[in-house]
């Protein structure tokens, strides 16, 4: 995809609506993330930055941002600034019963992102916005075979132990969307290393959008918050409240592939730095030493003074960080 000139764009930023027509030309990879706030907004301006500057072969590919419509009227600057990464804005817009449910939004973008690029791309790849890519992500372009990959979960805080029986809440999900027992393989989570039932990484999936997982996830997410039960779960219990989206992709991914058709990424993927110092974890995740995307969480709300020193790996893109993420 070329981009065009500063000289050549509108001085407004423009934001694209899904029942428009789309320019960008067939590709093989479309990133996409979704922003609710003018702090995560910022964030994805860094994704997009990150991705036009060191992804490689997928620099020039189409970045779009998800954004609900009344962030996207009082951000002109911002969306200006995408316009000169030839980033596109596309507004979204989330059902009102699932508003009390954190991270709602991103389920109901993900499903518009995966029906826009169906006929556009071969592979669309959906993060969290406080992700930074640091190398080209070549197990981004999917095996023939494999329709989904994925990280597992950063850590248990309200996975199903795979040596456990399903406790009241899960066997609830497994009962509302009609998930096989047999389809539940284990998974091994990063930071705690806790051996868990099949439980995905919300913040970084990469599908074949023919197979509709991001459509479905909305419609599993529908099924589980609007049941009276887990609903009264998760006000008891705010890490199902929290996790409560990420729990409805089981759903979706579950009932649409076999696990053959599926694959786990490295642990270069989707890397949780400094996830020790904020949420405590069996490693430090203070190396960027052949990371290819990493995730930041809120780290950078209050930074320790000297993260950069404390980090390890290129100066170069440490530096990069720091021009960036470092600041207020």
């Amino acid at each position: 995809m070329n981009r065009e000139s500063a000289e050549e764009k509108p001085t407004e930023a423009e934001i694209v609506s899904d029942s428009e027509p789309n320019a960008n030309k067939k590709t093989g990879i479309i990133f996409a993330t979704y922003a609710e706030s003018e702090e995560e907004l910022l964030h994805a301006r860094y994704l997009a930055e990150s991705i036009r500057a060191f992804a490689g072969k997928y620099s020039d590919a189409p970045v779009w941002v998800y954004v609900p419509a009344n962030l996207a009227e009082k951000a002109d600057d911002a969306l200006r600034e995408f316009r000169a990464l030839d980033v596109e804005i596309r507004t979204t817009d989330t059902p009102e019963d699932a508003m009390w449910f954190y991270y709602a939004g991103k389920v109901f973008a993900a499903g518009l992102a995966e029906a826009a690029a169906e006929e556009l791309a071969a592979v669309l790849v959906w993060m969290d916005e406080d992700t930074i890519v640091l190398q080209e992500p070549a197990d981004f372009a999917l095996s023939a075979g494999i329709g989904f990959a994925y990280r597992p979960v950063m850590h248990n805080r309200s996975g199903s132990l795979y040596d456990d029986p399903p406790d009241s809440f899960w066997s609830r999900v497994y009962e509302k969307l009609s998930i096989d027992s047999g389809s539940l393989f284990p998974m091994v989570t990063p930071a705690d290393r806790q051996t868990i039932r099949a439980y995905f990484n919300a913040g970084l999936l990469v599908v074949r959008p023919e197979h509709g997982i991001l459509r479905k996830w909305g419609e599993s997410f529908k099924i589980l918050y609007r049941d009276s039960v887990l609903a009264e779960i998760c006000r008891e219990d705010v890490n199902k409240r929290i996790f409560l989206h990420q729990t409805a992709l089981v759903g979706a991914v579950l009932n649409t592939l076999d696990k053959n058709a599926m694959s786990e990424l490295s642990d270069r993927y989707n890397y949780p730095m400094f996830f020790k110092k904020m949420f405590g974890a069996m490693s430090e995740f203070e190396s960027i030493d052949d990371v290819v995307t990493l995730r930041y969480d809120v780290y950078f709300r209050k930074p320790d003074p000297d993260w950069a020193d404390q980090l390890k790996g290129s100066a170069h893109l440490i530096s990069w960080m720091k021009e960036r993420l470092g600041r207020k």
